[in-house]
């Protein structure tokens, strides 16, 4: 999985070193998740730069299209 996330999204990483594993801004500890709750709470990209002056605005979309790409699914009839 981490291969075929690096060739998709080079701004997230997986890595069970870092975080346990859950999906971080590359260079960092600010997981995903973090980052996707704050901007549900809200927050304003500057905002959210601001409180994590390690990231980039590319870095959140980066992070909106990591999840987006993971909660995407084909429904399948029952």
């Amino acid at each position: 999985m981490k291969q075929e996330l690096n060739r998709h999204n080079e701004r997230i990483t997986i890595d069970p070193k870092v975080m346990i594993g859950k999906p971080v801004i590359k260079g960092t500890r600010i997981p995903v998740y973090v980052v996707l709750n704050l901007l549900g709470e809200g927050l304003a990209f500057e905002e959210i730069i601001r409180q994590y002056p390690d990231i980039t605005k590319q870095d959140i979309l980066a992070a909106i299209k990591f999840a987006a790409r993971f909660t995407n699914f084909e429904e399948v009839e029952a």
